[in-house]
């Protein structure tokens, strides 16, 4: 298998795009395409020709760009079956467990469900990258919005099990206002602290906090951490399963 050649593209005022290409076969992917525009003017800058898009879910700032590239490159879209007449232009369904062959290089499929009905995160275990949308942020996770707490737990501990090493290619800039609400969970998590503190910094220069670590998510992230003891105490919920305590973190960011 090959590894990615990865480049991060922000769009609109807090989104981030990403291409990539494979160097066996030269194929291209991007995921996310908010906007056709930011896209071709990368590939441009690379010498790079689209041949896939990959849709994790149907979000408009997600999938804004799928038809006007698909026009112009011709290029397969690849996304959730479960959400197939939401997405523009899709070719490809895949689901939970499927791999899905790019090239020299190899995309694991996660069924990924709770932001939306249907969602996929993509792996590449090759080029520990995991490209995740919009249900794992660094320090947070997304909203859910129609689907369940339940299964929102059960997609984030689905991408928790990924090796540390992982690199999370989160779909937005939301890492400084994650940090400020994490730490008011997780009040004496020194590793926690101390990345609110480096976030910080990065922001005060205008630097990007994408992508982050799996294992450093694992150890700060409260959304991640909800089966452990420390965290339902923190929330006054000691006893509570992993899923009421990830309700309940998720209920206050929500109101936050």
């Amino acid at each position: 298998m090959s590894k990615l050649e990865i480049v991060q593209i922000p769009t609109r005022s807090d989104n981030y795009v990403y291409i990539f290409r494979e160097p066996d076969q030269g194929q291209v992917g991007v995921v996310d395409p908010s906007d056709a525009a930011p896209v071709i003017e990368a590939l441009e800058k690379q010498g790079w020709a689209l041949t896939h898009i990959f849709n994790t879910h149907h979000h408009g700032d997600h999938t804004g760009g799928n038809l006007e590239l698909q026009e112009k490159y011709g290029c397969t879209i690849v996304g959730p079956g479960p959400d197939h007449d939401r997405i523009p232009g899709i070719g490809v369904d895949v689901a939970d467990g499927d791999t899905y062959n790019f090239g020299g290089a190899v995309a694991t499929v996660f069924d990924t469900p709770g932001h939306t009905h249907g969602h996929n995160a993509y792996w590449f275990e090759e080029s520990d990258a995991l490209f995740c949308g919009d249900t794992l942020f660094a320090l947070g996770c997304g909203r859910v919005f129609e689907g369940t707490a339940e299964q929102m737990w059960g997609s984030l501990d689905k991408l928790r099990a990924l090796p540390d090493s992982t690199l999370v290619y989160c779909a937005h800039e939301y890492t400084q206002s994650n940090a400020k609400f994490a730490v008011t969970i997780e009040t004496g998590n020194q590793a926690l602290i101390d990345r609110a503190a480096e976030i910080d910094a990065l922001r005060a220069e205008n630097k990007r906090t994408v992508p982050s670590r799996l294992g450093v998510e694992k150890a700060t992230n409260p959304f991640l951490r909800a089966d452990l003891a420390s965290v339902a105490a923190a929330v006054g919920m000691s006893g509570s399963g992993p899923v009421d305590v990830f309700a309940e973190v998720r209920a206050r960011k929500d109101n936050f």
